[in-house]
């Protein structure tokens, strides 16, 4: 969800006969959005199987201020399941893993396999970066859009 959609949410709830929303979507964002007495909308966003966290949002429905603040200091891009499966670090148990924390990959490299339907699937890196986090464990179930890595 982008910026000018999440606005559009926030315009939607002043006008709204509701005093309270909350949305939770496939990919793990959650916002929340709760009126306040003094005609205030307040929006929050977090994230949820640690995925980065989107700014706070705040909009005073009288004049139309919006303003943003950035709660995580860091940003990492997240390689996220492109599918349901099975995660696997390796192309076989006694393989080594195709990445570990502090390695370097480059876009278009291998760094997982996802077995779903007995289908072997090859996960690429969509960014080149430092791998951060692996936020999965091997032979881990999967689903769509999970994240399975952090590169910085």
């Amino acid at each position: 969800m982008n910026y000018d959609e999440i606005k559009k949410l926030i315009d939607y709830m002043g006008t709204a006969q509701i005093d309270e929303l909350e949305i939770e979507f496939p990919e793990g964002m959650k916002i929340g959005m709760k009126k306040n007495t003094n005609k205030n909308t307040e929006v929050s966003t977090t994230q949820i199987q640690a995925q980065p966290v989107i700014p706070n949002i705040q909009v005073n429905t009288e004049n139309n201020v919006v303003k943003e603040s950035k709660t995580c200091e860091e940003e990492y891009k997240i390689i996220k399941s492109p599918m349901v499966g099975t995660f696997y670090a390796s192309s076989s148990p006694e393989a080594k893993p195709f990445v570990k924390v502090g390695d370097i990959v480059k876009k278009g490299q291998v760094v997982c396999i996802v077995e779903a339907m007995k289908l072997m699937n090859e996960i690429e890196s969509e960014f080149d970066g430092e791998v951060a986090e692996i936020c999965v464990k091997n032979e881990d179930v999967v689903e769509y859009g999970m994240p399975l890595f952090k590169l910085k």
